[in-house]
């Protein structure tokens, strides 16, 4: 199978060398994603709104790789400071409800004092 590289168009990814997300067979990665508005490079003060953009930004990795978010099975949520979980549990879980992937929530810094919330996934083709 072929490894393919997935942009978001960030010039982020090029000036670090990095991929929004690796296909390799059935199976995705997608790297560490904020909520910044790739297509306006602006980011909410609102963490829960950040949250939606994440996502969003996730999902749109996911879309160009041919995956869906039911592919999601593992979620790690990274956040500066962890009073800002609990504000995006509704994001979280209209995101996640259904598919519960295993997730694990951590508190670090994060590259910009701006993002209040970085999420990576993994995901695997459902049936394969």
């Amino acid at each position: 199978m072929t490894r393919t590289k997935i942009s978001s168009g960030s010039k982020f990814e090029a000036e670090i060398g990095y991929s929004r997300a690796i296909v390799d067979g059935d199976m995705i990665w997608v790297a560490g994603t904020t909520g910044f508005n790739y297509e306006t490079m602006t980011i909410s003060e609102n963490v829960a709104e950040q949250a939606e953009q994440t996502l969003k930004n996730i999902k749109a990795a996911l879309d160009k790789a041919g995956f869906d978010m039911a592919d999601i099975v593992r979620a790690n949520y990274i956040f500066p400071a962890a009073a800002d979980f609990e504000p995006c549990w509704p994001v979280l879980r209209k995101y996640f409800g259904d598919i519960r992937p295993a997730s694990t929530m951590i508190v670090a810094g994060l590259a910009d004092p701006r993002m209040k919330i970085e999420i990576e996934v993994t995901g695997k083709k459902r049936g394969t």
